[in-house]
């Protein structure tokens, strides 16, 4: 990608936080506030933010920061975030709380505690190496961090299924967003196993989309947190689970998806992987395919295509069978009873692999 034409990147809430954060001890500390003020990252880099607003009494200040996610498509570009801070009694240390449109966690397997502010550990760390850049002979403050429409926003997250009530979650382990590296999804996939883990779930699934969720949902009677939106990341879900197994594991996808998978890729996105009507072939050899049915598969220029010229409820199993067997691969785990469903765009399954 050329210069001109290269992705910008954008910065993570918790740096955002970070930001306010030092801003607001600074001024309630020193009596000024630094615009930009500069933060240190994970990395050891140091990045500049422009203050939104501030203001301080006695005993507390607060300064605000809008997030820039740069070119990423994320949910929390443009949202205020803002940071009150008050001074606590000696000793206290530095105390987390979440104010309006921050989540609080209720379910375990987070890298939180129930009962938390969800402010991830590596943000509490970007804020207390802040403070103590304004007071190093130590920090005793209550700081509450809040997002603006948070509330409204969490609803097009995770967080309800990962047991994060009430708002946002604060997130970054790099201060970094890199557009479209899909990692707060990544994220999601990752802690929603933790927390299904946690709660010492005997099955989980892991579905590409809504349609195949539900019908696999209904089919098990799962509750939703075993349920699992990889999306197009099934080699991510598959690797982590290798790190973190659980007893039983069910892929469900649509044909395509599943037949992707069923030649052993990882990324099923349609950009990323091809969906290649010919991979049908070889899945419906046993069938004893006709030569019109041969004759109308070469034909096809989709893989959905391709299963409607072949138009035998078999197949649908076939391509389950292969697909566990691709997963297993991936997954790699012998006390791990592994299968896959395929469904069509209508919601019905149409084929499922034996455990």
């Amino acid at each position: 990608m050329s210069p001109a034409t290269a992705l910008r990147r954008g910065w993570t809430t918790g740096s955002c936080a970070t930001a306010a954060a030092k801003a607001a001890w600074s001024l309630l500390i020193q009596g000024e506030c630094p615009d930009p003020v500069v933060i240190s990252l994970p990395g050891g880099k140091e990045a500049g933010f422009a203050l939104n607003g501030a203001g301080r009494n006695s005993m507390s200040a607060w300064a605000s920061v809008i997030k820039d996610a740069g070119d990423d498509p994320d949910v929390t570009n443009g949202a205020l975030i803002r940071v009150d801070i008050a001074i606590a009694p000696p000793g206290t240390g530095t105390v987390f709380r979440a104010g309006e449109g921050v989540g609080t966690v209720t379910q375990p397997g987070l890298p939180l505690p129930p009962g938390e502010p969800a402010i991830n550990p590596v943000p509490r760390d970007m804020i207390r190496t802040a403070l103590h850049q304004i007071t190093p002979q130590g920090v005793d403050a209550i700081v509450t961090v809040s997002v603006a429409n948070g509330a409204k926003l969490a609803e097009h997250t995770l967080n309800a299924r990962l047991g994060i009530i009430g708002g946002l979650s604060i997130l970054g382990t790099t201060g970094i967003v890199v557009p479209y590296s899909c990692s707060a999804w990544i994220h999601s996939i990752h802690r929603g196993i933790d927390v299904a883990r946690a709660l010492n779930m005997p099955h989980i699934a892991a579905s590409t989309g809504a349609t195949s969720e539900k019908a696999v949902k209904a089919l098990y009677d799962l509750p939703d947190a075993a349920l699992i939106d990889m999306g197009d990341f099934a080699g991510g879900t598959l690797k982590y689970l290798h790190r973190h197994p659980v007893s039983r594991l069910t892929i469900a996808g649509g044909i395509a998806k599943m037949t992707k998978l069923a030649q052993g890729h990882l990324d099923l996105h349609s950009s990323r992987s091809l969906a290649d009507p010919a991979a049908l072939l070889p899945l419906a050899a046993p069938l004893g395919l006709t030569d019109a049915q041969k004759t109308r598969l070469a034909e096809a220029a989709t893989i959905a295509q391709g299963y409607a010229a072949i138009d035998d409820p078999r197949l649908g199993t076939l391509i389950a069978e292969a697909a566990a067997i691709s997963a297993r691969r991936i997954l790699d785990c012998p006390t791990c009873q592994t299968n896959v469903v395929v469904v069509d765009r209508q919601g019905v399954i149409v084929g499922i692999s034996t455990p």
